[in-house]
């Protein structure tokens, strides 16, 4: 029976994971930061941001990967769990090589809809012209680690994420310093260390799968109605991604349309929210592989068990998040920023980040519950919905409320989302294992 131990054990892995992510940013802020002039760490930041919005786009490919291998997992089908990672693997393959092919106009209209100076542009172009070559391999291990979460080998997961992390300071170092490469040398840097995850993530693919992978023919690999389901639940989670990409822009620009002390503040805040979504993604990326696990195997009660644990565990974060920003925020905010102005305006809406973590939990939680059953039309929908009237209470609260309107509606988005997949969710996951 799964046990509260358990739960943990597959969510703190997933937990330091996650907070490995913002780490290759980080050294290449560093190395670039000791570069002499401003333009080499503003054109990082900028090649940084494209690609992190570029990339996130797919992230349909780690999520739908981890809800099918969970639900093979869960039948104890190896063969169709081979398949069900060699079909992402194609597909990022696929996505790379388009992304390989129009690199020119990608980078050059991403990098002008960014803005930038003309030096920091032509710096994240060389950035960019060094790490666009790892496109298939960065979006391959995005497969892998939906492969890895499937089957519960989360602390592979951690020790894959260190090993890309400990290759991008070596390289960038060598590259940089070594080699004098500038900022290109980060960028290319940054490529190597995607190949190296994709190198020893499909090593273990391969260690652990071999027979599976030895019987697979290209055949079953695409077969007509199995790509199909492949593509619609990628295509579900994109257009969900889109939504809430777009919702983070009009919040930004509605942000930005108060002034530069408000979109300042703002931005400030929104690092409250990452370091949320590290605690509350673990439990999240929990319930995928543990509900996943639970359809595939039709146990309606290990089903209800798992989304009951992941949830209780996720409350508790919520609350104890909600509970160190209510009496460490201020000291957070000075931390953040030296700048007296700014943290007075950023004082102002703190009490929002206290909120935050209660209005956001059920939303993230039921993500992951959704993905887990590969129930990803209901999450668009719910995406989508949320996302209009996110819209709409945006437009009415702030002429009245200002920026607190907006941080509202903001947070009313999040708790909109979580309802109506918590409502949705006895019809369209429940069921598909007898709960």
């Amino acid at each position: 029976m799964l046990t509260h131990r358990r739960v943990l054990a597959m969510a703190l892995p997933i937990v330091l994971a996650n907070l490995t992510q913002p780490l290759m940013s980080a050294v290449d802020t560093a190395v670039a930061g000791h570069l002499p002039g401003p333009e080499y760490l503003a054109g990082v930041a900028l090649g940084g941001l494209l690609f992190s919005f570029l990339f996130w786009g797919f992230g349909f490919l780690r999520m739908g990967t981890t809800g099918l291998v969970a639900q093979a997992w869960g039948k104890r089908d190896e063969h169709a769990l081979a398949a069900s990672v060699g079909r992402a693997l194609l597909l990022a393959a696929a996505i790379g090589a388009v992304l390989l092919i129009l690199q020119r106009p990608l980078i050059a209209m991403g990098l002008a809809l960014l803005g930038g100076s003309a030096d920091a542009t032509r710096q994240a172009a060389a950035y960019c012209a060094g790490r666009i070559w790892a496109a298939p391999l960065a979006l391959a291990n995005y497969a892998i680690l939906g492969w890895l979460l499937g089957c519960q080998r989360v602390r592979m997961a951690l020790a894959l994420q260190i090993l890309i992390n400990a290759v991008n300071l070596a390289t960038v170092l060598a590259f940089v310093h070594g080699l004098d490469m500038g900022v290109a040398g980060i960028g290319a840097a940054t490529a190597v260390a995607d190949g190296a995850g994709t190198l020893a993530g499909l090593f273990l693919l391969w260690r652990a799968h071999r027979q599976a992978w030895m019987r697979l023919r290209l055949a079953q690999l695409c077969n007509g109605a199995a790509l199909r389901r492949l593509v619609s639940i990628n295509f579900h989670i994109f257009v969900r991604t889109a939504c809430l990409v777009g919702s983070m822009g009009w919040f930004a620009h509605l942000g930005a349309a108060q002034g530069d002390a408000v979109l300042a503040a703002n931005a400030l805040l929104l690092n409250f929210l990452t370091f949320m979504a590290f605690g509350l993604d673990g439990f999240a990326h929990a319930a995928e592989t543990l509900v996943g696990a639970a359809v595939g195997a039709g146990n309606g009660p290990a089903l209800r068990r798992a989304v009951r644990l992941c949830m209780g565990w996720a409350c508790a974060g919520a609350v104890a998040y909600a509970l160190v920003y209510l009496s460490i925020g201020g000291a957070i905010v000075d931390l953040l920023t030296d700048q007296a102005a700014l943290r007075e305006t950023a004082r102002r809406f703190l009490p929002w980040m206290a909120l935050a973590p209660i209005a956001s939990v059920c939303a993230y939680l039921y993500d992951g519950v959704f993905i887990g059953a590969t129930r990803t039309r209901p999450l668009m929908l719910s995406m989508m919905a949320c996302g209009a009237a996110f819209l709409a209470m945006s437009l009415g609260l702030l002429p009245v409320l200002g920026n607190h309107g907006l941080w509202l509606s903001f947070l009313a988005f999040n708790a909109l989302r979580g309802l109506t997949l918590y409502l949705a969710a006895p019809r369209a996951v429940y069921r598909l294992a007898g709960a």
